[in-house]
């Protein structure tokens, strides 16, 4: 993984940089992120760095025999520990070693992945990963030997919050007695599920979520998606690519057209075109119906802060931009709050398996009256 692989992000890149070019590179570091951001991207860049052999300003070369094994996940001295538990293949003895091969596949598929993904990509019929207290006698042999080829020994270790006590307990004495020239990059996503004398010895990288706009541009340049379709995955994945991924799979309508004539109807109370819209809603499928609502949701609270200051929507594509600023007009104080929660009831009333064609009705009736109070 190099830094030019990251989508944004300048800001926490260039202090990556900064560390190794100025020689201030702290012996344990966080990469303190939610499920989807940047954390685990930023640490394996960082790494692939350190040890390059040719570094650049802005990168590293990727071109060294440093550069191309770390971009395989081979070099002899980048090491990895991560929750893993009993498997159809591994079904004693649990170690992060023994799951190398899944481990490489995983991550060079995507680094934005999380837990959920990790479990099921090594088959564990739906057990719990943790990073086990054997795994801490490992941990202590792995970094007494020294570097074979690079300047540093460096171990990632993700999610440490999953430690068990003994495990972080022995992170904890490695850390307070630092073997020489050995990194530890903890990429977690709950820094208060981690021992606070742990967070205490480490440097904290906070990595924000990715913005709309990144999102956009990520799922354009992986998936090929059309402008439109990308900027609703981007809306509804909060800033985290892994939600984006999935997202890219689930999205099969035109949630905007669908919910502007919607809109349209409730506001006219054209109560014919909305039980055909009903239909239509059906039709969607449960992920669909309930991804449409949420969007529906957040495309609410762009009117609502578009009607406080303009200055709080960063991004919307044009077609969205016209109808926000027109919706703003009837979206007041009077009646925000009872469309925002209408909406909340819908999804609840769909995710737990209402008759969405019911639930439709009822909400544009719900949502014809809040509008015209405005």
């Amino acid at each position: 993984m190099q830094f030019s692989q990251i989508i944004g992000h300048q800001e926490a890149k260039q202090l990556l940089l900064k560390s190794v070019q100025q020689n201030h590179v702290a012996h344990a570091q966080l990469f303190l992120g939610q499920e989807g951001s940047a954390n685990l991207a930023l640490a394996l860049a960082y790494a692939t760095y350190i040890n390059c052999e040719n570094k650049q300003p802005d990168d590293s070369c990727g071109t060294c025999g440093s550069c191309v094994k770390m971009n395989k996940l081979v070099h002899p001295d980048f090491n990895f520990v991560m929750p893993v538990t009993s498997t159809k293949s591994v079904s004693k003895d649990a170690l992060s070693s023994k799951f190398m091969n899944e481990w490489r596949e995983f991550i060079l598929a995507s680094p934005f992945q999380g837990l959920n993904e990790w479990m099921q990509h090594i088959g564990t019929e739906n057990k719990q990963g943790i990073i086990s207290k054997d795994e801490s006698r490992q941990l202590v042999k792995l970094v007494s030997l020294k570097a074979f080829e690079g300047n540093y020994k460096i171990v990632v270790i993700w999610l440490p919050e999953l430690m068990h006590p003994s495990a972080a307990n022995a992170l904890l004495k490695l850390l307070e007695e630092p073997p020489a020239q050995t990194l530890f990059l903890l990429v977690a996503q709950s820094a208060e599920k981690l021992l606070a004398t742990i967070t205490s010895r480490t440097q904290i990288m906070q990595v924000r979520n990715f913005t709309e706009q990144e999102v956009v541009q990520f799922v354009q340049q992986k998936y090929n998606l059309e402008p439109d379709r990308a900027t609703q995955i981007a809306q509804l994945a909060e800033g985290s690519l892994n939600a984006a991924a999935k997202l890219t799979n689930e999205i099969s309508s035109d949630y905007f057209s669908f919910f502007t004539e919607w809109m349209r109807h409730c506001y006219s109370y054209k109560f014919k075109e909305l039980i055909d819209m009903s239909d239509k809603f059906q039709t969607l499928g449960r992920e669909n119906q309930k991804n449409f609502l949420l969007y529906a949701l957040n495309l609410f609270r762009k009117v609502m802060l578009f009607g406080v200051d303009t200055s709080l929507i960063s991004f919307l594509p044009p077609a969205e931009l016209d109808f926000v600023q027109k919706f703003s007009k009837v979206i007041t104080g009077n009646n925000a709050g009872e469309l925002a929660e209408e909406l909340n009831q819908a999804h609840y009333h769909i995710e737990r398996n209402a008759n969405p064609k019911m639930v439709f009705v009822d909400s544009s009736i719900q949502i014809a009256g809040f509008l015209r109070k405005g």
